[in-house]
């Protein structure tokens, strides 16, 4: 692929490391201004240094998706960085505890629906608000397999998940006569600081990483550019049928 978002201006939440780096260096080789948001500025600076050392442009931003004040400011940063706002994807998210469900305590909960799940709301409610009065534009969601299937001890993660896919389809049918297409995009266990240091903590436990990858019928864990690729696929015109739709890259996970 090449200049699949040329002309366009991106916008990716939690894109200092993971899935949210590689697919803001993706939409950057692909044409596009970047504006890499991250709760860790230090992070997200590094993302856009990275970015314009490889020849392209980016500019950088500290926000809390979770926060409403900090979702309206990095659509306003955008457009005045770059002049408007044509593709976002959000996907900064959180593990959460592992717990059972009667065991899950409240406030581990209510934060990672805070950050998971209304986080990418708060996102879609500036995104396309701006959208809808410029012309359109395309929003991909990042979700998770644990959007479409449970998984036993992660009641929190699998119900933001699930939440996602549900609130991208409602998106989708609502924006769809106004130019704007919504999609979410499912990972399977992805090598990234999510699942390697935390979380599962697959890297501290080689047994949990094997495990991990005997789940994927391809026999491994994926890559968080195997996941920016797809991303970048969705938001462009190469998918200019495809709206509401939930997209597993997954080894084959869920064909199990």
């Amino acid at each position: 692929m090449a200049d699949l978002l040329k002309g366009k201006v991106a916008l990716v939440t939690g894109g200092g490391s993971g899935i949210g780096k590689a697919t803001s260096i993706i939409f950057a080789r692909e044409g596009a201004k970047v504006m890499v948001a991250d709760v860790n500025d230090e992070a997200a600076e590094r993302t856009k240094a990275e970015i314009i050392a490889r020849g392209g442009e980016a500019a950088a931003i500290r926000v809390d998706v979770s926060n409403e004040a900090d979702a309206e400011a990095m659509v306003e940063a955008t457009v005045e960085a770059f002049g408007g706002l044509h593709v976002a994807f959000n996907n900064a998210g959180i593990e959460g505890l592992i717990a059972p469900t009667h065991e899950y305590p409240v406030r581990d909960w209510q934060r990672i629906i805070d950050i998971n799940l209304t986080g990418v709301w708060l996102g879609m409610r500036y995104q396309i608000a701006w959208m809808r009065e410029h012309g359109g534009g395309a929003i991909v969601n990042n979700a998770s397999i644990l959007g479409l299937v449970g998984f036993e001890n992660t009641p929190g993660y699998t119900a933001a998940k699930h939440g996602v896919i549900g609130l991208t389809k409602t998106a989708a049918l609502e924006n769809a006569k106004h130019g704007i297409r919504v999609n979410a995009v499912c990972p399977g266990f992805i090598e990234t600081p999510l699942v390697m240091e935390r979380g599962v903590e697959a890297g501290r436990h080689p047994e949990v990483y094997e495990e991990l990858k005997r789940l994927h019928p391809m026999g491994r864990l994926g890559q968080p550019e195997e996941i920016g690729e797809a991303v970048v696929w969705l938001a462009s015109s190469a998918a200019s049928f495809v709206t509401g739709h939930a997209l597993a890259v997954d080894g084959g996970y869920l064909a199990r």
